[in-house]
Order: structure tokens, then C-alpha cells, then sequence
């Protein structure tokens, strides 16, 4: 038996490149076509952004209480957020929430302790690159971190939410993402965080020029080994 994953959802993209990814890796632990059972919950992508447009953490905390408490009735074990910005939030909703939960730059933090890096760029809406989610997390683990200036924070947040969120993927503006990566090598990061889970969709290695944390699939990967038993 393994154990059932609810997914707190916030953006589409990022919630189905997690959900795809707990499918499609499921098998490799489980045996052919094998997957955790899996629910999801998502409000309205508006409402979160209301909340974060005003600083209300509080507000944006009982978005992810209320679809917590959905999911547990579902019959969820525990929980996934596949969005990096409203991790913020998180604090003020684990005392209330009726399952634990697995914390995405925890599980990208020693991800990256594992794989030796030290110092590592931050790339994500400039709700997450300007908050404590990321240094918190890799602080615990003794790493290093650089977030871009704020012209390349302005012109990432720009295309996550104007673009990205929606499915959009123009050329010139991968263009553009990569260069902001590669800014950040030249800076002396040793690797960079995808730290909003529909980046992954458009950046890797090749175009960065350096390693990439893809936090959404690092999330995906925790959650199958949790829900497996295996972590």
C-alpha cells in the first residue's frame, strides 16, 4: 500500500508538471503504470494573487488551510504545494492543518547539499526571490545564495505571470530567462534554483549554463519516495 498525495495547488502549469511527474515516475518505484493515489485542490489563481499583491500571508494561508482540509477529507496522507511563492504562507498554516506536508525549498535545499553545491542563484517571482522561503531553507543547510538585481527580478516575475502561468512560451523570453541564469553563473553561483515550478518547463542545463534545481520535479520525486515509504 502506498500512501495518498494531495496536491495544493496554486498555478496550473506547475501543479500538472507535478502531477505528471508523480505519474510518469510513479512506475519506476511501484512496477509498470504503477502511481501513488493522487488528489488536487486548487482555488482560483486571482484569489491568490490578491492576497500576495497585498501582503495578506494571513489570507493566503487559509487558501492553503481550506484546500488542505478538502484533501484530507479526499483521504490524503499529505501534502504537496508545487508553488514556491506561497510556501511563505506555510507557518501560519501548519499549526491548523489536518496533514503534514513536505516543504519544497527544504527538499531543493538538500538537493543541493547532496549534490555538493555551495552557492546557489535564486530565480522565482519576486514574491519568492524577496522573501526569507529559499534563504531560510538553504541557510539550514549551510549554503550560499544570490538573488538577481532588480532589473532581472522585475523582468523574470514579468514573464512568469504575464506568460508562464498561462502557457505561453515565446522565444525571446526564454531568451531572456537564460541570460538571467547565465548572470548568475557569471556571479559565481555553482548552480541554480528554479524556484517557480513552471521555469522548469522552459529552462535546463544546456540553456543556463550551469546546473539547474527544478523544484517542481524535486518536490514530485520527494513525494513518491514518502508516499512509497522510502524516505
Amino acid at each position: 500500500m502506498t500512501r495518498h498525495i494531495g496536491i495544493v495547488a496554486c498555478s496550473a502549469e506547475g501543479a500538472a508538471l507535478c502531477y505528471r511527474t508523480l505519474c510518469a515516475e510513479g512506475a519506476a518505484r511501484l512496477g509498470p503504470h504503477a502511481h501513488p493515489e493522487v488528489s488536487l485542490h486548487s482555488h482560483s489563481l486571482a484569489d491568490y494573487v490578491r492576497c500576495l499583491d497585498a501582503g495578506d500571508m494571513q489570507g493566503v494561508a487559509e487558501l492553503m488551510l481550506s484546500s488542505a482540509q478538502k484533501l484530507a477529507r479526499a483521504g490524503a496522507d499529505f501534502l504537496v504545494c508545487p508553488d514556491n511563492t506561497i510556501h511563505q504562507a506555510l507557518p501560519l498554516a501548519l499549526p491548523r492543518s489536518p496533514l503534514p506536508w513536505l516543504h519544497i525549498a527544504e527538499e531543493v535545499a538538500a538537493q543541493a547539499s547532496g549534490r555538493g553545491h555551495r552557492r546557489l542563484g535564486l530565480m522565482g517571482t519576486r514574491w519568492l526571490v524577496d522573501s526569507s522561503v529559499y534563504p531560510h531553507a538553504l541557510r539550514a543547510r549551510g549554503l550560499d545564495f544570490l538573488r538577481p538585481d532588480q532589473a532581472d527580478r522585475d523582468r523574470v516575475a514579468r514573464i512568469i505571470m504575464d506568460e508562464l502561468v498561462y502557457g505561453r512560451f515565446e522565444p525571446d523570453s526564454v531568451r531572456a530567462l537564460q541570460a538571467v541564469a547565465r548572470r548568475l553563473a557569471n556571479a559565481g553561483c555553482d548552480a541554480v534554483v528554479l524556484g517557480c515550478t513552471e521555469l522548469p518547463l522552459v529552462l535546463d542545463e544546456a540553456g543556463c549554463g550551469l546546473p539547474v534545481l527544478d523544484s517542481t520535479r524535486i518536490l514530485a520525486r520527494a513525494a513518491l519516495a514518502r508516499a512509497a515509504g522510502q524516505s
